[in-house]
């Protein structure tokens, strides 16, 4: 009964902060799963598998904006990074997780540095890049993030926040929905079911629980998104970007 509470409790967090900030889920979520004994392979298969609930909580509570979302850009988007997501599934079984940590340790933290920084980053909604050359590149770059999505632990969403800001000239807000409803939602269902599918082992006891918080966590997320402006999600952001680098290097 313990576990079960405290995977709850530690899955509402997580998420919450996830879809506030626009990722890192997997900074106090997959700690927690390995903090309850479970092997690495075991709890990472876990975390995958549970994550689309993510999603689902922050989309029907941003769905509930009509104007923050383009129906016929996030369907690029979202084909885009699928085909990257079966990718990463694939290669998430090969990869050494200790060439694989550190480098998007230092890759998040560089991405915080730079937010934190850039003082005007993703505080106005000025669309860019949307001719056909520039969908063609930032549609390259996504189907790359969302086989980082498939391979990697945590972190990719962050990635895909910040993208969106500099490629498509999103502000944080919309940002963050988009990378909730895409990545939270579509990207991690398909990776997680693909996981499955090539046999990774997944404890299901905890399946519920995690299912649970993890959707309770994106809709409060993404509440106090659409109650806060871009200013506190830009510093959300950062703060989440920093202690989730820091974290994959401990």
């Amino acid at each position: 009964m313990f576990e079960q509470f405290f995977l709850l409790l530690a899955s509402i967090l997580a998420n919450a902060m996830s879809a506030f900030a626009g990722g890192g889920s997997g900074l106090v979520q997959l700690p927690a799963i390995l903090l309850m004994g479970l092997p690495f392979s075991t709890a990472l298969a876990t975390h995958k598998i549970v994550t689309f609930a993510l999603g689902l909580g922050a989309v029907s509570r941003f769905g509930q904006d009509k104007s923050i979302l383009d129906v016929r850009f996030a369907g690029f988007i979202l084909i885009c990074g699928l085909m990257g997501v079966l990718v990463g599934a694939y290669a998430i079984l090969r990869v050494p997780d200790e060439i694989a940590r550190p480098t998007l340790a230092f890759l998040i933290i560089a991405l915080g540095l730079y937010s934190f920084f850039k003082k005007d980053f993703g505080q106005d909604y000025t669309p860019k890049n949307r001719d056909l050359k520039g969908r063609m590149l930032g549609g390259l770059a996504i189907f790359c993030l969302g086989a980082l999505n498939g391979s990697l632990t945590a972190g990719s969403g962050l990635f895909v926040t910040l993208f969106l800001i500099m490629w498509f000239g999103m502000d944080y807000r919309r940002a963050v929905a988009y990378t909730m409803t895409l990545v939270g939602l579509c990207w991690n269902l398909t990776g997680g079911l693909a996981l499955v599918a090539m046999g990774a082992p997944v404890h299901w006891p905890w399946v519920p629980v995690l299912l649970a918080g993890s959707f309770i966590g994106g809709y409060l997320g993404a509440h106090f998104n659409t109650l806060k402006g871009n200013a506190w999600i830009k510093r959300a952001f950062v703060a989440v970007t920093l202690l989730s680098g820091v974290a994959l290097l401990v």
